[in-house]
């Protein structure tokens, strides 16, 4: 193998580590956006919506 053909070689699978870690995110983030949306509808609200407790 020589050094071209390997430095080609790790940058394609540095390539496709990173995307396949930015499809991750994008899936995850989806799922955590409808997560969040089924949660709001069945009425749980964040602890930072402003509301206070004493």
């Amino acid at each position: 193998m020589t050094h071209a053909m390997y430095v080609a070689a790790a940058y394609g699978i540095t390539a496709i580590a990173l995307a396949g870690l930015l499809l991750w995110i994008l899936i995850d983030g989806r799922n955590r956006k409808r997560e969040l949306a089924r949660l709001e509808a069945e009425g749980v609200r964040r602890r930072s919506s402003g509301a206070t407790r004493s």
